[in-house]
């Protein structure tokens, strides 16, 4: 996808997790910074990738399955995305 439709597929994707999860979230450049307590991680957006990478504390890692499947069913429902396995 071209960089100002993955820049929307990462905004949308960061919308829907801070409702979800209760996630505050924000822009620096051409990533997303977004925290809450226990949470950390930027959505890093390029030309042709979107990378998310997120650091879950202790008592959040169990959420981590949950966390990794909406992030691919999201991106790839919505947008298409494929994803390197």
């Amino acid at each position: 996808m071209a960089h100002e439709a993955a820049q929307e597929a990462a905004d949308s994707l960061a919308r829907d997790l801070a409702e979800r999860f209760d996630i505050d979230y924000g822009w620096d450049g051409d990533s997303i910074v977004f925290e809450r307590p226990g949470v950390h991680g930027e959505i890093l957006v390029r030309e042709s990738e979107i990378h998310v990478k997120a650091r879950l504390g202790m008592l959040l890692s169990f959420l981590k399955p949950r966390i990794e499947e909406e992030v691919v069913r999201y991106l790839r429902d919505h947008f298409g995305c494929r994803f390197d396995t």
